[in-house]
């Protein structure tokens, strides 16, 4: 499980954020600079060890309006060949030296665990702590789905919008084809919300924006600016295209 440290960022990760979100064509603060705080999140272990994957929240109180977002970061110890695009920036670990920091919806450790914590194969880990587990971190996937085996293969293929960033993957089945040889999987789409919005009565598991053919959803809680605690969709799960 993910080792959380005691030490120092420089730059911190609101810092990085501050100069990053307001280019993202989601961000829906003002024209100021953002005005960030800590909500919560969570997070999700790297089978190999070495990538840190971050799911974060924080809240932006800029512009007189208060909003959620999310952004998943992965923690690199060298930089993710051929994804510049996905680079958030660089910060030194107190302890592990330089990071790069990536948008994690361009990294394929990140997006193949967060596959896998909707199948049930991975559990959600504790924000700020080491070795503990974050039973408040709800998956939900269809039994129609069809993607409970299949693992992800190959680079996301991330696309951003006004309403979040889609990812589409390809998969694998290990033991699907005769002599329990690995063969082709569906193409899943991953969706993650960037701007979250509390759960009402009524909702289904994927919220009330649900894409037609939600297959499965993340939900989880952060602190809103009042300092509530709210739950809502972090991501969905739904049939891919090719």
């Amino acid at each position: 499980m993910a080792v959380i440290h005691e030490t120092t960022l420089k730059p911190t990760k609101l810092e990085l954020l501050t100069a990053w979100l307001p280019d993202q064509p989601w961000y829906a603060g003002s024209a100021q600079a953002p005005e960030l705080a800590r909500a919560g999140g969570f997070r999700l272990d790297d089978p190999q060890g070495e990538v840190g994957i971050e799911f974060v929240v924080v809240t932006d109180r800029s512009g007189g309006l208060a909003r959620a977002y999310l952004v998943p970061f992965t923690y690199r110890g060298a930089p993710l060949d051929g994804d510049e695009a996905g680079l958030v920036g660089t910060m030194e670990h107190g302890v592990l030296g330089r990071r790069w920091v990536y948008d994690g919806t361009h990294d394929p450790v990140l997006v193949a665990q967060l596959l896998a914590f909707v199948q049930g194969r991975v559990e959600a880990q504790a924000q700020n702590s080491s070795d503990a587990r974050d039973d408040s971190v709800v998956r939900w996937l269809s039994e129609a789905a069809g993607i409970g085996a299949a693992a992800v293969v190959g680079a996301p293929r991330p696309v951003s919008g006004p309403h979040g960033t889609d990812v589409t993957v390809e998969t694998a089945v290990e033991g699907a084809a005769p002599g329990g040889a690995v063969s082709a999987g569906p193409v899943v789409g991953l969706h993650v919300r960037r701007v979250l919005e509390p759960l009402v009565e009524g909702d289904g598991p994927g919220g009330a924006a649900a894409p037609e053919g939600c297959l499965g959803s993340v939900t989880a809680v952060w602190r809103a600016a009042d300092g509530t605690e709210q739950r809502g969709v972090f991501a969905t799960v739904s049939a891919g295209a090719r």
